[in-house]
């Protein structure tokens, strides 16, 4: 059974630019993931299903009722039927029932409401809970349960996931999982959570070169782009060979040409030739010049042309790889000694007391479900704010934090203001060359760091950090992959398995953690 089609569509920014074209498909009951670079057009896409966003050409033809994850409200006395935004209709319904309805309460009443309500708790695997409950009782898990409730009380056939997984534990993960292997119906979901995609029916990858479909989850699509991206890399490679020969083949023919021109231009010097008979082989050489040229030009625009062709063809990515220095770190140097470390907020203790040692390249998971205090303690461990109790050392000049959000970057004008900041002994040339290295060239350096996607900002921050003359020799990463595509998820996490410092990385993302070969814990 088909839900909804997409014919042709194209969807564009609100300047005009083209995200991507001609996207066709047939959706049924079947989970379709949606992948594709930041600024891709995957977001865009989910609204314009949704009916919120123009289509640039093309039609989306729906047979069913679509709905999309709704965010909670942010009002810090919030309830559950506050952001399932039925309180008021269970109020009418429970003044009716208790003798003391309004005028109005019986028109209004939906009797329909409090089954709908039990059958979406249980598809969200959420225990029913009383609707005056606060949202700030909840957990994580709790939360996205809620979440996913809201979405499926209308009785959706599609459901629409937008990164459904980012900024969740390993609870709130479950339970998106859980909701999608038992769904009857179809869903779209934009995500880079390779973990969500491995069960998918098919993906959808958005690229700047076109549209790609691909049957089966992560594992399958992964294998065949990798042999996309190498087959295309070898005919790049025999493109630029044959551009190479044609400009050789084209420099060598004008040189014979020009030796034959100079010969009879010495001949003609020498005298015994009739003037006239010298002058029309000297135009006959001309000609036969402009000829060569005209013959080595076209041969040489026929490979240049060959070349583009196959950029066109498949998607090539930039060379770019972070090859981080060694930051020469002893095996029995300390990084971090904490002892009997306690954290609190208000009156509530988040955990402690702990003893925590960092010493050598020590690899090391920061576990624990959202509120546990993840964040606070990696603040505490770097020395940004004190314990309740206890005390910390750090080797605070050898150790950055890498947040979600980069703040590291924070208050720099331009691309080249940022990595002077993070590596201040450089001059103008080593910065641009050091931005070079990272992928920056040319007018990147004037480009305001704002701007950039969160891979850019992730290369940036590095090739910032690793320019130093001493570079860091413990990295801290605080979810880096919330706000990273696939590609720049992928990118980090090769640079990050040849350091060979420390790292203490807080991260819900298993496939994440298990490229980083983390084999220590620390679970709060």
């Amino acid at each position: 059974m088909t839900l909804l089609t997409l014919d042709r569509v194209s969807c564009a920014t609100p300047d005009g630019t083209r995200l991507f074209s001609d996207l066709t498909f047939a959706l049924g009951r079947e989970i379709l993931g949606l992948v594709g670079r930041n600024g891709s057009g995957k977001s865009t896409l989910l609204r314009a299903i949704a009916g919120e966003y123009p289509l640039a050409a093309g039609t989306i033809t729906t047979q069913a009722r679509v709905a999309s994850l709704r965010q909670l409200p942010r009002a810090a006395d919030a309830t559950v039927g506050d952001a399932l935004e039925c309180a008021d209709a269970l109020a009418v319904i429970a003044r009716i029932e208790a003798g003391e309805a309004r005028a109005d309460d019986l028109d209004r009443a939906d009797w329909s409401l409090p089954a709908r309500l039990e059958a979406a708790f249980a598809a969200a695997g959420f225990a029913e809970v009383a609707p005056d409950r606060p949202l700030a009782t909840l957990s994580g898990g709790e939360r996205t349960r809620l979440m996913l409730a809201g979405m499926l009380l209308g009785e959706p056939d599609v459901l629409l996931l937008d990164e459904p997984t980012n900024n969740l534990d390993a609870e709130g993960r479950a339970a998106v999982a859980q909701l999608l292997a038992s769904w009857p119906g179809g869903a779209i979901v934009a995500s880079h959570d390779r973990a969500l995609l491995a069960d998918v029916d098919a993906i959808i990858e958005l690229t700047q070169t076109g549209v790609h479909r691909i049957g089966g989850g992560w594992a399958l699509f992964a294998e065949r782009r990798d042999a996309e991206r190498e087959a295309a890399q070898r005919d790049v490679e025999k493109g630029r060979q044959g551009l190479a020969q044609a400009r050789r083949e084209s420099q060598q023919a004008r040189e014979k040409q020009a030796r034959r021109d100079a010969r009879g231009r010495q001949a003609g010097t020498r005298g015994g030739e009739p003037k006239i008979l010298f002058g029309a082989r000297k135009r006959q050489a001309e000609a036969t010049a402009g000829r060569v040229r005209g013959q080595g030009d076209a041969v040489v625009s026929e490979a240049q042309a060959e070349l583009a062709a196959v950029r066109e063809r498949i998607e090539v990515l930039d060379p770019v790889r972070l090859d981080l220095p060694s930051c020469g770190l002893a095996m029995n140097h300390v990084l971090i000694e904490a002892r009997g470390i306690v954290c609190r907020r208000d009156a509530r203790q988040l955990f402690g007391p702990l003893d925590i040692v960092v010493r050598g390249p020590q690899r090391i998971a920061l576990t624990g479900r959202n509120g546990a205090g993840k964040t606070s303690l990696v603040r505490i461990l770097l020395g940004l704010e004190p314990p309740a109790h206890g005390e910390v050392r750090c080797d605070r000049d050898r150790s950055a934090l890498l947040d979600q959000n980069l703040t590291l970057l924070d208050g720099t004008a331009t691309v080249l203001d940022a990595i002077r900041r993070l590596a201040p002994g450089l001059d103008a040339h080593a910065a641009h060359a050091a931005l070079a290295a990272a992928g920056f060239r040319n007018t990147w350096a004037e480009r305001d760091p704002a701007s950039l996607s969160g891979g850019e900002r992730m290369r940036l921050a590095l090739a910032g950090l690793f320019a130093r003359p001493q570079p860091p020799q413990l990295l801290v990463l605080d979810e880096p992959s919330n706000h990273l595509d696939l590609a720049s998820l992928e990118l980090l996490e090769m640079a990050l398995a040849d350091y060979d410092g420390a790292i203490l990385c807080v991260s819900h993302d298993p496939a994440f953690r298990a490229r980083l070969r983390l084999t220590e814990t620390i679970a709060l």
